[in-house]
């Protein structure tokens, strides 16, 4: 049998996590080598958005920990243990940290990435106005910008389409004026559209 057609079967095609049926993936618990039901499990997109800090974090969708805390399947502890971690400034996380029990084994598992000692706040490519960017969209720039060793002046108004976002820098942005791709910063673009 297929790895996902096992956690299909074991979560009863629900997250592992939420309980959610929508968009359901398999989600591999890092640090791991080979992909197997204890280090695999089953989540829906919006928890995989949170999880991979690709989202906001919102503490009210996770209550469902409280639940996911007492799964026998060791990778949903671990997930279940670092987003406690991550939500440790509210009561409700704190006592079920409080009452969660891991092994040795799984404990140096869950603390291997050091995403437990992270504060829950994400860092996402925001415009102007607090507009979270993503790939591919289109941004207006709100100010007229030199580009740096060219002679192209950007002007307040350009529209850019398929922006690219910077990893590891989300102040910045990439996208193509006048067949030149250029980093313009997130703090001089607003989102089109939005």
């Amino acid at each position: 049998m297929k790895l996902e057609d096992l956690l299909l079967k074991r979560s009863e095609n629900k997250c592992e996590l939420c309980q959610s049926g929508n968009a359901l993936r398999p989600y591999e618990v890092a640090p791991g080598e080979n992909s197997n039901e204890d280090n695999t499990i089953l989540i829906c997109d919006k928890c995989a958005a949170q999880i991979e800090k690709k989202e906001e974090l919102d503490s009210s969708r996770w209550n469902c920990l409280t639940t996911s805390m007492w799964s026998e399947v060791p990778g949903v502890q671990v997930v279940t243990w670092r987003m406690l971690n991550r939500l440790r400034n509210e009561s409700w996380a704190m006592e079920s940290l409080d009452m969660m029990y891991l092994d040795d084994e799984k404990l140096a598992w869950a603390k291997a990435t050091g995403d437990h000692e992270s504060d829950g706040s994400v860092d996402l490519h925001k415009d102007s106005n607090g507009t979270v960017l993503q790939n591919g969209d289109t941004i207006v720039l709100t100010k007229s910008l030199d580009v740096k060793g060219s002679t192209l002046n950007a002007k307040l108004g350009t529209v850019v389409k398929n922006i690219r976002l910077v990893e590891n820098n989300t102040e910045q942005i990439e996208g193509k004026i006048e067949g030149q791709v250029i980093v313009i910063l997130t703090k001089y673009v607003r989102k089109h559209g939005a």
